[in-house]
């Protein structure tokens, strides 16, 4: 089996955030989130990265990110494009971001030829995420007939910001621990007495239990799900150019849901008592730093990184 890659979202722009928050140095020597993501992931195993990104952004993430990694990994790139679409299909007019997750991913089929794993670039994790997709992916294979991944879930109370709501997937689970489905909840906030989220703008709200495990978008294929994502996105276009063709996206969980229902796949959910951060809001980043700097002094990770 080969070991596992590491598969690093960085093709999008932090519209709520302003500019390219993988950019953003947030740790005590300049260090941005996607150091420390890489660095957790290089001491749990991985030693291949692949950063997809988009043209736009190349020559300053490669001279910001990619040459300060490639001291210790090996660095893979691919691209995401608007027009990287397949045969027959053409961009809307007036269409300018990209298809989403899942498209992501397929942009990067010709690199991925081992089981991976799919971050965000923008969010830290924490080890305990990484070490539990590697010991996962090393230890299983898929079968003849059923696909098997993972996800790993953090609890709620683990990702919340006091500066607004969130939008997290509140993850249903079988007896045996398996994902049976995500569930969007678009706006999550905190309130003294706890968390509670709401589906109809705020008119009513019901409370979230903090231990709830949600999906922070960290998942674990292999390379049989890119197969897959190729044989659903132009039925997902097909669709959706009908309707939304400027803003639809192809989001990883949509291609986990139709092969969960189908039965063709099973997604273990690991799980994590870490912390995640991320710069939702321009007011979270003081925490940010503040958490990282707590972090370095307490031995956990070296500064400068690299």
């Amino acid at each position: 089996m080969k070991k596992p890659i590491l598969v690093v979202l960085a093709a999008g722009m932090g519209s709520r955030y302003g500019g390219l928050k993988q950019m953003d140095p947030v740790g005590p020597s300049g260090e941005f989130i996607i150091d420390y993501s890489i660095y957790d992931a290089h001491r749990a195993g991985f030693e291949t990265v692949v950063f997809i990104i988009k043209h736009e952004i190349e020559e300053a993430f490669r001279e910001t990110v990619g040459s300060r990694v490639a001291k210790y990994m090996d660095v893979r790139y691919a691209y995401q494009q608007v027009d990287m679409l397949p045969a027959g299909y053409s961009v809307p007019e007036g269409r300018v971001k990209p298809w989403g997750t899942g498209h992501a991913v397929l942009c990067a089929e010709e690199v991925l030829d081992a089981p991976f794993v799919v971050i965000n670039s923008d969010d830290y994790y924490g080890p305990e995420a990484y070490q539990a997709a590697y010991d996962y992916l090393t230890t299983t294979e898929d079968e003849a007939d059923k696909c098997h991944y993972a996800m790993v879930g953090y609890l709620l109370r683990n990702t919340v910001t006091e500066n607004g709501s969130v939008a997290r997937g509140v993850c249903q689970m079988d007896e045996q621990g398996n994902l049976v489905a995500v569930i969007e909840n678009t706006q999550i906030e905190t309130y003294p007495g706890g968390i509670h989220t709401t589906f109809d703008g705020g008119k009513t709200w019901a409370d979230l239990a903090p231990d709830t495990l949600v999906s922070m978008n960290l998942w674990c294929y292999r390379p049989s799900f890119v197969q897959e994502l190729k044989r659903q996105f132009p039925a997902f276009l097909d669709k959706e150019l009908k309707t939304n063709p400027i803003k639809c996206e192809f989001f990883l969980p949509l291609t986990v849901t139709e092969m969960l229902r189908s039965g063709r796949a099973d997604v273990k959910v690991l799980s994590s008592a870490d912390k995640w951060y991320g710069v939702t809001y321009q007011e979270d980043r003081p925490g940010v730093v503040a958490a990282l700097k707590e972090k370095v002094e307490a031995g956990l990770y070296p500064t400068p990184i690299v």
